[in-house]
């Protein structure tokens, strides 16, 4: 019904008030979320009579009793009553009879509501996405790619409240998760927040210092972490021995403790992205002074990003994925996609958030011409979306296919979707 009455999907007949006279929908005002009228400031004229004012829907008029509307003064400017079914005459505190309109909902709207709701195709809407008019598709994509940007700041500025308020600090965290690529992320979150980062800093020119509180904090330089049929290898080497001692010193210099090792995933994980590797390479990028948010925010390009993001493990991952184990040697360089995973993820939300948070359009313009800048992800929802005819040019067309789906299609949430309304209204 408030759907219905939003986008004036109405039925094709004349409306007309309970008693008879003519109802134009001029305008059906601002939806409400909160408590009060369901819609503020409609503009109706009812017969010769334009009304400015609230209006109020329910499934019966009944319900006007049944919510305690009559006795709450916020309904005194309702103008239009919109019910399904009129049981009953309504009246506001001051025993006012308010006009009421009966309003069913057509019939192809709900039919093409079931269906978005039942169909086992994915995504549901896909009938209609081939007759999207460019200007359309282009439109809701740029709405949707502001709303993901939006929603990483709200997850950025909680990141800066736990990091005491340091933005410095939250832009590293927010990076280190990143480091997770999807499978680690939340560890290696929770491993960034137990760095005592103003504690490292002090020995931020010297990388073995550096990487020994990174593997000791990560909870990696425990001897029952490693695989007993590695461990006397790891032993014979020296370096896990040579790191822990320095940690453990260290540790109990900062008064510093490991997280539960247990909070990596290594099931199905390329060794590309095992933890020890993408924290070898973190180590470098902060001894290189290249993970702080001072830098970022100097970087106006693509490829100024690009140089600020690579890193390399140190000397020994070169030729390890975890302790013990040797491999061919590899300098085991970000490549280029998990170079554009960081930018899009981090690098870029991490702009314009602090753009927003210093009220620096700048930053935020930046942010989103970066975005049209960079290819787009290549992933099932990406391929989901381009089967179904939508084109996808850039990282901005992505992480607003990226949005709609987790935001709306696997919400079931077509009602606010400008794609699922194209399909509500079709006849």
């Amino acid at each position: 019904m408030h759907y219905v009455w939003k986008h004036k999907l109405f039925p094709l007949r004349e409306l007309q008030t309970s008693d008879g006279d003519a109802v134009e929908v001029i305008d059906p005002g601002l939806h409400n979320r909160n408590a009060g009228p369901d819609f503020f400031n409609a503009k109706v004229r009812i017969g010769r009579t334009l009304w400015v004012g609230n209006v109020e829907i329910h499934d019966k008029s009944s319900d006007w009793y049944l919510h305690g509307h009559d006795k709450d003064q916020r309904y005194d400017n309702v103008i239009l009553h919109v019910a399904g079914v009129l049981d009953a005459e309504v009246m506001n505190t001051n025993g006012e009879f308010i006009r009421q309109l009966q309003l069913d909902v057509p019939d192809n709207v709900r039919d093409h509501y079931d269906e978005l709701l039942k169909t086992d195709s994915y995504p549901p809407c896909y009938k209609v996405i081939p007759d999207l008019t460019r200007l359309m598709v282009h439109s809701w994509m740029a709405a949707l790619q502001t709303e993901r940007l939006e929603q990483k700041t709200e997850a950025i500025k909680r990141r800066v409240e736990q990091c005491g308020g340091s933005w410095e600090d939250a832009y590293f965290v927010t990076l280190a998760r990143n480091y997770g690529f999807g499978i680690n992320n939340d560890a290696f979150e929770v491993w960034a927040q137990n760095l005592p980062l103003s504690a490292v800093a002090h020995h931020r020119d010297d990388l073995f210092q550096i990487e020994a509180i990174f593997m000791g904090q990560a909870g990696l330089l425990e001897l029952d972490t490693i695989p007993d049929y590695y461990q006397q290898a790891a032993l014979n080497e020296g370096y896990f021995a040579k790191l822990r001692n320095e940690y453990l010193y260290l540790a109990h210099k900062f008064s510093m403790k490991p997280i539960d090792f247990r909070l990596w995933r290594f099931l199905r994980l390329r060794p590309q992205n095992f933890p020890h590797i993408r924290i070898s390479q973190l180590a470098n990028l902060y001894y290189q002074q290249k993970a702080g948010l001072s830098q970022l925010v100097e970087c106006e390009t693509i490829e100024q990003l690009k140089t600020l993001l690579s890193s390399h493990v140190t000397p020994y991952w070169e030729t390890h994925y975890t302790f013990g184990s040797t491999s061919a040697k590899n300098e085991k360089h970000l490549t280029y996609g998990s170079l554009n995973l960081l930018m899009i993820n981090t690098a870029i939300p991490m702009l314009f958030a602090y753009g927003r948070h210093r009220s620096k359009e700048v930053l935020c313009d930046r942010a989103f011409d970066l975005l049209e800048q960079l290819k787009p992800e290549n992933n099932h929802i990406i391929r989901m979306w381009l089967q179904v005819g939508l084109p996808v040019e850039t990282a901005g067309d992505s992480q607003a296919l990226i949005q709609l789906k987790k935001e709306y299609c696997d919400k079931k949430d077509c009602l606010r979707c400008r794609f699922g309304y194209e399909y509500l209204k079709r006849k």
